[in-house]
């Protein structure tokens, strides 16, 4: 028999605090064929672009096995599920239909959908380099809010533009794979402006609750040097401000915006657009010093030696299967530190990520992960920050990008050997399940 880890019950959270998972479009849809191609389907066609080299074309067919999932979702009793619309697919015959039938069950089974309207997937034809990409996203938007927005009171423009432009334009790690360093730049902006047009697309379709999800993590410096904390100011502002500043306040971080293609200034009227929450996607803070003169290893990356700051190891923490440290009291930090820098001009946060990977179905490593940081969500609500929700990542094991199927971040264990994808619930499906019926 399977154990189960024993623990607390989790605190009690403010009436009408959301539950919710998580999962993205292309990391577990598959029928790739029955969509047009993205720039993750020209990525991971390239031989060595994925370490165990496989693609998405299939990942956990929840194209077409979305009710199973669904019931999976409603066994959980979780109050949203988070999932992404594919922009290819709604650009292919018949892909609205399947987002219309998925928003369907999820209402029939009394869980609320909460679609992102980008999750990284963007059709191959296109290019955030271009600023074109913006407007032709507020187009594609306002489609589905016109086929969904009467069913979806819950919207999330974008996932993670910073990882976007960093991983995907900067570095070359993730698709498109372009390697452009600090020439990668319009691409966050553009993106950010694809948000300010995306939010008064929804608003003329109607749409009242409508936030973004951003990755954010605390900074450390890797001492007290004055290197060392110019590095990391450097970097925070790189991977952190630089895509929170202009939302909620307006303008870009001192010296980025004369980097920026185009009429920053009036870009910014457009971003700054109000939302009604902003969304965290939160998993470890990161320790920064000085430059070393060489390549360093981090998070699955190689970070070139040209770069103005290093990352260095968190010592003192147990880490993921991923090599990321577990240390949930840098969430306390994060909320704490986001109320304090924004004021009142920082809406209600949702955490719309949060998660880890680990081997195995008796995955007591994620129990302890989640339980760490629901308590420390909750030591931040205590000290005076609005969170009004946490979305776990990620309901199904599933294509985890340029790591393939080697990370499992699911909930549910999916067994990518067996043709059938057989759906297997982990321990920590089960506490969390037993959790949210114990806070009712």
């Amino acid at each position: 028999m399977i154990r189960r880890m024993v623990t607390n019950p989790i605190p009690q959270f403010p009436a009408g605090f959301l539950w919710g998972v998580s999962t993205s479009a292309h990391q577990i849809e598959g029928a790739a064929g029955e969509r047009e191609p993205s720039v993750w389907d020209a990525f991971t066609a390239e031989p060595g672009r994925v370490k165990d080299g496989s693609t998405a074309a299939v990942a956990c067919d929840s194209y077409h096995r979305y009710r199973e999932d669904v019931a999976l979702l409603a066994g959980l009793g979780v109050d949203a599920y988070r999932f992404s619309i594919s922009w290819p697919r709604v650009n292919s015959p018949g892909g609205l239909d399947y987002y219309d039938r998925l928003v369907d069950e999820l209402c029939g089974a009394g869980v609320r959908p909460v679609p992102t309207l980008f999750h990284w997937d963007l059709p191959a034809s296109l290019d955030w380099l271009e600023r074109d990409t913006a407007s032709r996203f507020a187009e594609y938007v306002s489609v589905v809010a016109e086929r969904l927005g009467d069913r979806v009171t819950k919207w999330i423009t974008l996932n993670e533009p910073a990882e976007h432009t960093l991983l995907g334009h900067a570095l070359g790690a993730h698709a498109p794979g372009r390697r452009l360093m600090f020439g990668a730049l319009p691409v966050a902006h553009h993106q950010l402006l694809a948000h300010g047009l995306a939010v008064r697309a929804l608003r003329a379709a109607g749409a009242a609750d409508i936030g973004i999800a951003n990755s954010h993590g605390p900074t450390w410096p890797a001492s007290r040097s004055p290197e060392d904390v110019d590095a990391a100011e450097f970097y925070d502002v790189l991977l952190n401000r630089l895509f929170s500043d202009p939302l909620l306040l307006g303008h870009y971080p001192e010296g980025i915006g004369a980097l920026l293609p185009g009429d920053v200034e009036a870009d910014l009227k457009v971003i700054a657009e109000p939302v009604d929450w902003y969304g965290i996607n939160y998993y470890a803070p990161v320790k920064v010093g000085a430059p070393q003169g060489t390549e360093i290893e981090f998070g699955g990356l190689t970070l070139p030696a040209g770069l103005p700051f290093s990352v260095r190891e968190i010592e003192g923490h147990p880490v993921t299967d991923f090599g990321w440290p577990v240390v949930p009291e840098a969430l306390t930090e994060l909320l704490t530190g986001f109320r304090e820098r924004y004021g009142d001009r920082l809406p209600p946060i949702v955490i719309t990520e949060n998660g880890c990977s680990y081997e195995g179905v008796d995955d007591q490593e994620r129990i302890a992960y989640l339980d760490g940081h629901i308590r420390a969500l909750h030591r931040a609500v205590e000290a005076g920050v609005d969170v009004r929700g946490y979305f776990v990542w990620s309901l199904l094991d599933n294509f985890e990008w340029a790591e393939g199927y080697a990370q499992r971040f699911g909930l549910v264990h999916v067994d990518f050997e067996d043709g059938a994808l057989a759906r297997t619930p982990k321990v920590s499906y089960a506490w969390l399940r037993d959790a949210l019926r114990a806070r009712r």
